[in-house]
């Protein structure tokens, strides 16, 4: 009888946790694609955005996301219908799991997983996949080009995501994401009496980082998958009605998840010096979202600047700069680590 009793606690446990998740991301997605997509984009362009939909605007996603759910779901010809469909939803799953282990305060995390850093690299790997899969079902020369483009390109950007994160590890000493927070929170500067967040040590490893997030969500200067003047819209040129807006979702989703980590590697998570305890459980949240909308502003603002690259330049940008680089910083926080 126990067992089973602890059983049913452990499934309604797991059912919060996914409940959580389905309240958590699409309502930050909306935020996040609110604040920067419809405001911030106007504001930067000497415009209002959208007005009528609610106070300010701030029902305007809601009504697009209604307006795409009654949208005809159309197939091409010829395509695997099977794999056309689980695409994108294969690319929001890989999304939903990447925002188990980011932890919110001192005791406020999904799964606080020892690996945590590993689980995030991986995870973040799926979405290659389900591109691949997009492109390779629509039965498209347009799409399957796109999907290509968008394997390389994250392929080639995932390898300085990797690299920009070493230098953390080595800092913190652990690959949990809870761990490398409390290490900011409670470390010191190499040994020197400074408290230290890691983007002061660390600012090359952040600068790769941001770089690198903003190719893996395939957003301009690095849109060349989805490169409207060659492509039509690349991968998800044949995807209408609501699976198209999966993709958005997980695009905006992924924004806020890869800002998030950026946030907790970087920025310290949601600690603030000198508070612990009940109090730090009960701001840490708002801490963590204060931070993760300034990275993600960041990132927001470099889609909106920036001119595309060509495919040539994108491919050596990584190969040939921040690879390298990565690499360079890895060697002098070993360094660092060992003489001090």
């Amino acid at each position: 009888m126990i067992s089973i009793a602890v059983l049913g606690e452990g499934y309604l446990f797991l059912i919060g946790k996914a409940i959580l998740l389905l309240i958590v991301i699409p309502a930050f997605s909306m935020l996040i694609g609110y604040s920067f997509l419809l405001k911030m984009m106007s504001h930067m362009q000497d415009r209002l955005g959208p007005m009528e939909a609610g106070p300010h605007g701030i029902f305007q996603l809601l009504a697009d996301g209604l307006k795409f759910l009654q949208k005809e779901d159309l197939m091409p010809n010829g395509s695997d219908r099977f794999i056309f469909k689980a695409a994108p939803i294969v690319m929001l799953v890989s999304t939903f799991l990447l925002y188990v282990v980011i932890p919110i305060g001192p005791h406020m995390v999904l799964e606080n997983l020892h690996t945590g850093i590993f689980y995030v690299l991986g995870v973040s790997s799926i979405s290659v996949i389900a591109i691949l899969m997009a492109g390779w079902a629509s039965s498209n020369q347009y799409s399957l080009l796109g999907a290509l483009r968008a394997g390389g390109q994250l392929i080639a950007y995932e390898i300085p995501l990797v690299l920009s994160v070493v230098g953390v590890i080595i800092e913190s000493g652990t690959l949990s994401l809870q761990g490398i927070v409390k290490a900011q929170a409670n470390g010191n500067l190499f040994g020197l009496p400074i408290r230290n967040q890691y983007l002061i040590s660390q600012f090359i490893g952040f600068f790769i980082f941001l770089i690198s997030a903003q190719a893996e969500l395939a957003q301009t200067p690095f849109d060349m998958p989805l490169a409207e003047t060659e492509i039509v819209a690349g991968y998800m040129t044949e995807y209408s009605g609501f699976r198209f807006l999966l993709f958005y979702l997980s695009e905006t989703a992924t924004a806020f998840a890869l800002s998030a980590i950026a946030s907790t590697l970087f920025l310290g998570g949601w600690a603030v010096p000198f508070i612990h305890g009940t109090l730090a459980q009960v701001i840490g949240p708002f801490v963590l979202l204060a931070k993760t909308m300034l990275i993600a502003f960041l990132i927001f603002w470099f889609r909106f600047s920036l001119p595309r690259f060509r495919e040539d330049q994108l491919q050596a940008f990584a190969w040939k700069f921040l690879i390298p680089l990565g690499l360079v910083n890895i060697l002098i926080t070993a360094i660092f680590k060992v003489a001090l």
